[in-house]
C-alpha cells in the first residue's frame, strides 16, 4: 500500500503547458523564494486516477454496504437530495447577498426554504421555534445549553448544575461543561433501562439548571416516564433538554413539545436524510419553547407582511452568533427536500420500519448473544458479548470478524453501562435480505467464538491492513511520510 509520494517519478508530468508569451514579472525578493523546489508528487494523469480509484475501492460507506452503527444512524441518503443541493440557484449564491439592497430580493427562494424548514420541525416536534444555525448535533447541544444559561441568567436565578443520565451520548456532559455548568450523572434503572426517577429526584436542587435526556435512549428504549421527568425538573425551576439524536424512531408517534420539553436539537443526518461521516458538513437545528424563543441565535428568518422574507437581527436577548452566515445551507436544503419528498405518511413509515428492523435483528440474535434489556426496542438495541468474552472473544474481536464477513462493525463499548456492548441500528433503509445476511454473519461469529476462538482473534484477514497493535499505534503515532 504505497502512498502517492512513493509512486512519484522525477520529471513525470500530468500536463504540459505551452511556453508563455507573456513577459515574466519581476522575481520575488530572495528572502521570499524557496531555496529548493517544493516536494510535490510528479505523476501522470493516469497514475493519479488509478491511485485514487484504487483507494476508493478500499473505502467503506453506506453506498457500498450495510453500516449498522448504533447511535449514529448511518442510513442511505437519496441521491435526489444531492441534485437539489446542486441546483445553481442555490449552490451559486454568495453568502453576502441577503445583506444587499432591495431587501435581499436576490435570495428570496433560499430564505423561503430556510423559513419553511424552520416551520416543519416545529410541527414535527411541537416546539415553538427553531434555529437552523448549529453546524452539528453536538453544536446544537452547546447552543441549547447556552440558551439554558441565558434564560436562567435573565431570570436572575443562580443555576450551576446540569444532570445527565449515565446512558447519555458523551457529547451531552461535554456540551454542558463548555457552557459553564457542572455536570452530575444520574443512573439508569437496571430493571427497566430507563432513567431512575427516584435517583433523579434526590439529585435535583435549587442549583439545577437543566436535565439532558435522550429518548429513546442509547439502549434503544423509550422512556415512558418522560412526562414525569419534565414535571420533576420544572418543580425545581430547571429546564429539560431533549437530545433529539434518536428522533428517527418516533416520527409521528411522539412530539417532545407535547410533554413540556424546553429545548432540543435534531440531527438532520440521522433523521432527515442528509450525509453523515467524513467530518461533515452537518447540521443540528435547535428548537425551543415559547419562553426560550427570545434567546435564539441571530439572524432569524422572518416572513414580512408583503410575503417576502428577510434576515432579522432585532432580538436583544439573543445569545448572538453561533455560526457564520446561516449555517450549512445546502445540508439544510437536503433535509427540506427529504421532508417534502416523504411527507407525513412517509416519515411515519420510516420510523415504523426502523423500529421493525431493529426488533427483527434483536429477536434473531438474542439467543446467540447476551441481551441486557430483553424488551421491545425502538430504532436500535444493545447486545453484550459477555458470553463470548468468557472464551476470550471480546466485542472488539467480533467487530473485526464482521469486517471479514463484508459488514461494517456496529458501535462497540457504548453505552458504557453495558459491558462488552454491541450497539446495533439497522435503520429503515435496509432490505430484509441484507438484515438476514447480517444475522447469518453474527450467528456464524458466535459459533466460531464458541468452537474456535483463535480464528476470531486473527480477524480481519481480508483487508489491506489486518490487525495492528492499536495501543502501540495510539501511543507511538507515526503519520509523517519522509521522502528519500
Amino acid at each position: 500500500m504505497a502512498v502517492i509520494f512513493e509512486k512519484s517519478v522525477r520529471g513525470r508530468r500530468g500536463v504540459r503547458l505551452p511556453a508563455s508569451d507573456v513577459p515574466e514579472p519581476p522575481p520575488l525578493p530572495a528572502e521570499c523564494r524557496r531555496s529548493a523546489d517544493a516536494e510535490l508528487c510528479e505523476l501522470s494523469e493516469l497514475d493519479v486516477v488509478r491511485h485514487f480509484t484504487w483507494l476508493s475501492r478500499r473505502n467503506y460507506g453506506v453506498d457500498t454496504g450495510f453500516y449498522p452503527l448504533g447511535s449514529c444512524t448511518m442510513k442511505y441518503n437519496p441521491k435526489i437530495l444531492e441534485d437539489v443541493a446542486r441546483l445553481e440557484g442555490f449552490a451559486s449564491l454568495h453568502p453576502f447577498l441577503p445583506q444587499l439592497r432591495h431587501g435581499g430580493m436576490l435570495v428570496q427562494g433560499a430564505l423561503q426554504a430556510l423559513y419553511d424548514l424552520e416551520q416543519l420541525p416545529c410541527e414535527i416536534t411541537r416546539m415553538k421555534a427553531f434555529t437552523l444555525q448549529p453546524l452539528a448535533g453536538a453544536h446544537g447541544e452547546l447552543t441549547g445549553m447556552m440558551l439554558v444559561a441565558a434564560y436562567h441568567r435573565d431570570s436572575g436565578r443562580r443555576k450551576t448544575e446540569v444532570i445527565v443520565p449515565d446512558e447519555a451520548h458523551g457529547t451531552n456532559p461535554a456540551s454542558a461543561s463548555i457552557a459553564g455548568f457542572r455536570t452530575i450523572s444520574v443512573p439508569t434503572n437496571p430493571a427497566t433501562g430507563m432513567l431512575d426517577l427516584g435517583a433523579l429526584e434526590r439529585l435535583m436542587g435549587d442549583e439545577t439548571a437543566a436535565i439532558m435526556v435522550t429518548n429513546p435512549n442509547t439502549l434503544g428504549i423509550f422512556n415512558t416516564h418522560i412526562r414525569d421527568v419534565v414535571e420533576i425538573a420544572h418543580k425545581y425551576g430547571a429546564l429539560v433538554y431533549y437530545d433529539g439524536a434518536n428522533l428517527n424512531a418516533v416520527l409521528g408517534k411522539f412530539r417532545p413539545g407535547d410533554v413540556g420539553i424546553d429545548v432540543m436539537h435534531v440531527n438532520l443526518h440521522k433523521t432527515f436524510g442528509t450525509p453523515h461521516g467524513g467530518g461533515g458538513p452537518g447540521a443540528g437545528p435547535v428548537g425551543v419553547s415559547e419562553e426560550l424563543a427570545p434567546y435564539l441565535p441571530v439572524s432569524r428568518v422572518v416572513k414580512r407582511s408583503d410575503n417576502t422574507y428577510a434576515l432579522d437581527y432585532d432580538y436583544p436577548k439573543s445569545i448572538g452568533y453561533i455560526a457564520p452566515f446561516y449555517a450549512n445551507f445546502l445540508v439544510c436544503l437536503k433535509a427540506y427536500a427529504y421532508i417534502l419528498l416523504l411527507g407525513k405518511e412517509g416519515l411515519v413509515d420510516a420510523s415504523e420500519t426502523a423500529v421493525l428492523n431493529a426488533n427483527y435483528l434483536m429477536t434473531a440474535l438474542k439467543e446467540d448473544y447476551d441481551l441486557p434489556y430483553n424488551r421491545l426496542c425502538k430504532h436500535e438495541f444493545v447486545l453484550s458479548a459477555r458470553k463470548q468474552a468468557e472464551r476470550g472473544v471480546r466485542a472488539m474481536d467480533i467487530a473485526k470478524a464482521l469486517i471479514d464477513e463484508g459488514f461494517h462493525p456496529p458501535t462497540v463499548y457504548f453505552p458504557l453501562i453495558v459491558k462488552e456492548s454491541l450497539m446495533i441500528e439497522p435503520t429503515e433503509t435496509e432490505s430484509k435480505e441484507t438484515l438476514d445476511a447480517f444475522i447469518e454473519a453474527m450467528k456464524k461469529i458466535a459459533k466460531m467464538a464458541a468452537e474456535d476462538p483463535q480464528s476470531i482473534l486473527r480477524a480481519p484477514v481480508s483487508t489491506p491492513v489486518s490487525r495492528p497493535d492499536e495501543v502501540k499505534a495510539a501511543r507511538e503515532m507515526d503519520v509523517v511520510y519522509a521522502r528519500t
